[in-house]
C-alpha cells in the first residue's frame, strides 16, 4: 500500500511529542544535551509532518 502521507504525518506528530518530552526532561535535569536532542527531534517531527501533508495534498489535486 502506498504512503498517502498519513503515516508520515502520524510519525511526525509522534516525533514532535517525543521531542517535547526530551526537552522537558532536559530542562528539569538542567541537561543541555537532552534539551538539544529534544529540539532536534521536534524539528524532525515537524518536517515529517509537513512531508505527509504535502504528499496528501499532491494526491488530492
Amino acid at each position: 500500500m502506498a504512503n498517502d502521507g498519513k503515516q508520515d504525518k502520524k510519525e511526525g506528530l509522534l516525533d514532535k511529542a517525543k521531542g517535547k518530552v526530551k526537552e522537558a526532561v532536559g530542562d528539569v535535569k538542567n541537561d543541555d544535551q537532552k534539551k538539544a536532542e529534544g529540539q532536534v527531534q521536534k524539528e524532525k517531527g515537524d518536517i515529517r509532518e509537513r512531508t505527509g501533508e504535502i504528499k496528501r495534498d499532491r494526491e488530492n489535486h
